[in-house]
């Protein structure tokens, strides 16, 4: 379930929740769906406390809809999606296009020189290297920087962002409602005309991303390295950033035709809440998304993770603190144990009083640190529950792994205390239904629950389920999940 799970102390937790508990008991005829004559979905819920309005574009495809030898394209995508169109961002496009095509050419021949290897002619590689530099720099003449963040920024908006996820891209920002058509205007322009200028610029923006994140960071290697064990056949075992080679050469071509697959209107869904009229989003909908082309429907991923028949371990040598993974296969987020992973979740690890930080932090004073997550890296897809620690010196690895096994293992053998459990229930419902109460944290729950659940209503249904979790629900996960049989295991050792 796609929640924030975190502690809400009980003195205010009326008070804080008395607005999202009135969304979630009201959202059936209050949230209006249209579906256009394109295919693409809009999702709308009146709020008239305040002249604003949360808006959210949910496209249907992440990192997991990368391919080998083009891993990253998807956050690759959403980075030149925020470079403007063919009126927007440029001083003069008719000129623009002209040396971007140039530049492409000669990328094209850099690449093409390069895959000779040693071989390969090294005055010719200068040569076009020299034309690319220089043809990079014409282009840069005629590119005006920000422009679509500016044109928001000044118009009042905040917020403006995008994420790329392993199961989804998104695009949100918060406006004045008067801004709406605005709104509408720009995202229609870039959804039908993005130009992908900047591109080997960008590419090498994302290169130097995933240096810092990943290739010198501990941490994100060890995470890397474990995803890819974790995840034999799955997509979910692609690094979401890309593998340094592929980014290295993915070419225009090549996103452009990613674009043009996925970021079609069957494949999105828009969510606007707040201050709205819904009469006018849809006719203003109609009159600006109305004009995308249908497009294809967009290619399904097929491959199924074959069941795990053994412990796996790997082994990540740095010169950092120590540090476990412990993952177990578990099913999607459309299962009906996946709310009981997340009961789990904050069993084990919820603040202080959790159980993994009293007996493992406080208690024995194994770990300096321990965490869980119930569905990572992904959620649409069959995933993992996750389990985080770092031993507190002397221990070691062994030490605050057996320990960590042993906390697992009670969660099969010891029935969960039902006033316990009915404490946890309710932060996890408090948690979720707070997720309502913004503008933007709506439009985000009902974007997700209408492409992964397939209906928007899936929110209701989700919050009803979490009453019903019993002590016997929680063995019955642990024993089935959580054994060493579906267990990947990643340690991050001292050199």
């Amino acid at each position: 379930m796609k929640i924030c799970t975190q502690l809400v102390f009980a003195g205010v937790l009326v008070v804080l929740l008395l607005p999202s508990l009135a969304v979630a008991q009201s959202l059936e005829g209050k949230v209006i769906e249209h579906t256009l004559e394109n295919g693409l979905t809009l999702l709308l819920y009146e709020r008239h406390q305040a002249p604003i309005i949360a808006c959210r574009i949910y496209v249907a495809a992440g990192s997991a809809n990368d391919k080998l030898g083009e891993t990253g394209i998807a956050h690759m995508t959403e980075h030149i999606a925020f470079k403007g169109t063919s009126t927007i961002g440029t001083t003069d496009y008719n000129k623009e296009k002209i040396v971007l095509a140039k530049l492409d050419e000669v990328w094209e021949k850099i690449s093409r020189e390069s895959e000779k290897g040693e071989s390969a002619d090294q005055e010719k590689l200068a040569q076009f290297q020299e034309q690319f530099a220089l043809l990079g720099e014409e282009a840069e003449q005629y590119v005006i920087s920000e422009a679509y963040s500016k044109i928001i920024e000044e118009n009042g908006g905040v917020g403006l962002n995008a994420s790329t996820s392993r199961d989804e891209t998104q695009y949100f920002v918060s406006l004045p409602a008067n801004r709406l058509e605005l709104w509408m205007m720009l995202e229609a322009d870039r959804l039908m005309n993005t130009v992908p200028r900047e591109f080997y610029k960008e590419r090498d923006v994302i290169m130097e991303e995933r240096r810092m994140r990943t290739d010198a960071s501990p941490i994100g290697t060890l995470v890397e390295q474990f995803i890819g064990t974790a995840f034999i056949a799955h997509p979910y075992g692609f690094p979401g950033i890309g593998w340094a080679s592929d980014i290295q050469n993915i070419t225009v071509a090549q996103l452009m035709k990613f674009y043009e697959t996925y970021y079609t209107p069957a494949n999105m869904t828009v969510a606007i809440v707040g201050d709205i009229q819904p009469d006018e989003v849809i006719r203003l909908a109609e009159k600006y998304f109305g004009q995308l082309p249908t497009g294809e429907p967009a290619p399904k991923i097929r491959t199924i993770e074959p069941a795990q028949v053994g412990e796996r371990r790997i082994q990540v040598e740095w010169d950092s603190s120590p540090y476990v993974l412990l993952g177990y296969h578990r099913p999607s987020v459309t299962h009906e144990d996946d709310i009981v992973f997340d009961v789990i979740s904050f069993l084990l690890s919820s603040g202080r009083t959790s159980q993994l930080y009293k007996n493992l932090v406080e208690e024995q004073q194994l770990a300096v640190h321990v965490d869980t997550i119930a569905s990572f890296p992904g959620q649409k897809y069959p995933t993992l529950f996750m389990v985080v620690g770092i031993p507190l010196a002397p221990h070691t690895l062994e030490e605050l792994e057996a320990a960590l096994d042993a906390e697992i293992e009670k969660l099969k053998t010891e029935p969960i205390d039902e006033k316990q459990l009915q404490k946890v229930i309710n932060n996890v419902e408090a948690a979720f239904i707070d997720s309502l109460s913004s503008n933007s944290g709506l439009a985000a729950q009902l974007t997700f629950a209408h492409r992964v659940f397939g209906d928007w209503r899936a929110i209701e249904k989700q919050v009803e389920r979490i009453k019903t979790i019993r002590a016997e629900d929680v063995q019955r996960v642990a024993n089935t999940y959580l054994t060493k049989q579906n267990q990947t295991v990643a340690w991050l050792v001292k050199k």
